[in-house]
């Protein structure tokens, strides 16, 4: 920790090389966590191993950075969100991703100059300036060490802590000690193998394991000649024989459970790896049996139990999964997240929304694995399209606008345009880059749904894709046409029974045309919060909460939009919802300097402000907010002056996220 304190106090890139199960990604926690005083714009860690697509790098990293969706170009948003920022971003897990972590990393040092980059790696990245530093394996007695001297060293002391956790009492004496002292040393001092190796003393004494690593052991040392066995190696043969070890039923549920990206409970555990030889009751004693030989880690959650593996375990699993070919688990795994993102879309206004929206959070890297195995079978591509498609809402929500369009090109290239799936994906596709303002690709794509819809006679399809035209009507300033639009499309919705879409059509509506038709819109808003009230949808309710507010604001009813502005921003800050957010504190400076506080609108536009860059936007990319954020602005630097207005302005955008909430909510 120290060395790598003080590379990082020389060096703007340090990358903590070793092999697996060494520790460096402890060690890179640690030394984050120690340094957080020392960066005045935070620490942040980016945990890539779950990361399959290095496609979605950059977007990955701007989420995690509350960067809400970077666009179309996101190096170039995460470049101008960090350029001024003294940071310390930790990217962990790297070697899987090496070249597109290395053009990240590059660019990101050439455009933040004030940002610090700690990367963990089994390879350096061989970027420029980069430090390196191996993380060594942990210390192990020398032959010929006293007993004394055996019981301290770090490897030693680590089987000790770990036998202890599956044998209680179990402690390193001096009859055990020559015995312990010659199994670290063969294990390298390397914590995983370690950590693997006493999860074993449950089952056999510590004489009995030494004897059988020696086994097993024996036959690469004979290959190497007498050399140290190298680190890689040494956790290979540990791993191996902790593979021999488990039974044929435990061997199978290891290799199936390495597909889980990102971890698994017991029902799902279940369903998806029962059968070839595992009966499905069978299976939670078989996650125990892996628990105890420290295979699996145990997540206890309020909503139950969780089961992770540590990246080189779930690597060394999929191999094994891979030679196995075990095609049938495939087909189970992929139908299990194609109904599980059909059941909990978060686009119906259900008292299971906020539930939905959580659980997809939870599940996004194991669907993220469903939908790359879907594009890499063709005759599969429609599931992911239709996967894809169905989590429009939780993109939009998520802020993930560029990952759901990635998805959706590339199943896009791989259906027929007779395919169902394709006009959907088309309608999605075309809203998510009109969201980014992107209408070149907007526009063909809307243009290519509706001919497609209407030759199939998909009335469904037509009713979201006019929807889709009446939002690209109001973003080219046509309202009336805009309005027009909208209601032909909830028609539509309404004629189908559909109205979770009658609902989310309401909120587009009242909200983009509030300006032009204020009370028609503020009608179409509060039908919106009624209906979400009705169904105990509360997800929708914070957007129907802005959709009252933003209509009441346009009314001339500031003291209404402001009690609904700062209800709707609180829930939204609850789930995490950074654009709902930002609109919110938008809104609420405005009110502000309607109310004559010139200061905290200033302020408020500081804090909007931060925000709204932090996601590659602002008001002048939005018509409907365009408009009274420049009266805002400028009737505040009026009353205050240049100076006091900027100095306002800066204080609201470093007030940082945890300070800016309470502040706009309470003050």
């Amino acid at each position: 920790m120290t060395t790598a304190r003080r590379l990082l106090s020389r060096a703007r890139l340090l990358t903590l090389t070793g092999a697996g199960g060494v520790g460096k990604t402890r060690l890179a926690l640690r030394v984050a966590e120690s340094l957080k005083p020392t960066f005045g714009d935070g620490v942040e860690v980016v945990e890539l191993a779950a990361l399959e697509d290095g496609e979605l790098l950059e977007p990955t990293v701007a989420a995690a950075l509350g960067v809400r969706d970077a666009g179309p170009s996101p190096m170039a948003v995460l470049v101008d969100y960090l350029a001024d920022k003294r940071m310390l971003l930790v990217l962990d897990n790297c070697e899987h991703l090496l070249s597109d972590c290395v053009r990240l990393v590059d660019g990101l040092l050439r455009g933040a100059v004030r940002l610090r980059i700690l990367a963990t790696s089994r390879q350096t990245l061989g970027v420029a300036g980069e430090q390196v530093l191996v993380v060594p394996s942990l210390s192990v007695p020398d032959p010929g060490d006293t007993v004394r001297d055996i019981v301290r060293s770090e490897a030693v002391r680590m089987f000790a802590d770990r036998g202890a956790r599956v044998r209680p009492g179990f402690a390193v004496d001096p009859g055990s000690a020559p015995t312990v002292a010659r199994l670290c040393r063969r294990l390298g001092g390397i914590p995983l193998a370690i950590e693997l190796a006493a999860g074993r003393l449950r089952a056999m004494q510590v004489e009995e394991l030494a004897r059988e690593l020696d086994k097993r052991f024996a036959v690469l040392d004979a290959g190497w000649r007498a050399a140290a066995l190298p680190r890689h190696q040494t956790l290979r043969a540990t791993v191996d024989w902790s593979f021999d070890l488990c039974t044929t039923a435990e061997q199978r549920l290891w290799s199936r459970l390495s597909m889980f990206a990102g971890g698994v409970d017991v029902d799902t555990a279940e369903e998806v790896c029962h059968g070839d030889g595992i009966a499905r009751e069978d299976v939670f004693d078989l996650l125990a049996g892996l628990v105890d030989k420290s295979i699996l880690t145990v997540e206890r959650r309020a909503d139950g139990i969780r089961y992770h593996m540590l990246d080189s375990i779930r690597m060394y699993g999929r191999e094994r999964l891979a030679d196995s070919g075990e095609q049938a688990l495939r087909r189970r795994f992929n139908d299990h997240y194609r109904r599980l993102v059909e059941d909990h879309r978060v686009d119906r206004l259900t008292p299971e929304q906020l539930a939905c929206w959580k659980l997809t959070q939870l599940e996004l890297p194991n669907i993220r694995v469903a939908m790359d195995l879907c594009l890499g079978r063709p005759d599969d591509a429609s599931k992911c399209l239709r996967m894809a498609s169905t989590l429009w809402a939780y993109w939009k929500l998520a802020g993930s606008l560029t990952e759901g369009r990635h998805w959706l090109e590339r199943g896009l290239e791989l259906v027929s345009p007779d395919d169902p799936a394709r006009r959907t994906a088309l309608w999605v596709a075309s809203m998510l880059a009109l969201c980014q303002g992107d209408f070149a690709a907007a526009v063909p794509k809307l243009e290519e749904c509706l001919l497609l819809a209407r030759q199939a006679g998909d009335e469904q399809t037509q009713a979201f894709a006019t929807q889709v035209s009446g939002m690209v009507a109001f973003a080219a300033g046509d309202a009336r046409r805009g309005m027009a639009l909208m209601e032909e499309a909830r028609a539509g919705h309404r004629a189908r029974g559909d109205f979770s879409a009658v609902g989310i059509n309401m909120f587009y509506d009242a909200t983009y045309s509030a300006d032009e038709n204020p009370d028609r819109a503020a009608e179409l808003a509060q039908a919106f919060l009624t209906m979400c009230d009705e169904r105990q949808a509360l997800v929708s309710r914070g957007y129907a909460l802005f959709a009252v507010g933003i209509t009441a604001w346009h009314q001339g009813q500031p003291h209404r939009a402001e009690a609904m502005m700062k209800e709707a921003a609180a829930f939204r800050s609850a789930i995490n919802d950074r654009w709902g957010l930002t609109e919110c504190v938008e809104v609420l400076a405005w009110i502000a300097c309607c109310y004559g506080q010139h200061e905290r609108a200033a302020r408020m536009l500081g804090v909007a402000h931060s925000l709204w860059q932090a996601m590659g936007a602002s008001p002048a990319q939005l018509w409907h907010h365009e408009r009274a954020h420049e009266m805002c602005a400028a009737q505040a630097r009026q009353n205050l002056g240049g100076r006091a207005y900027a100095a306002a302005f800066r204080n609201g955008e470093r007030l940082g996220l945890d300070r800016a909430v309470p502040y706009v909510v309470e003050g």
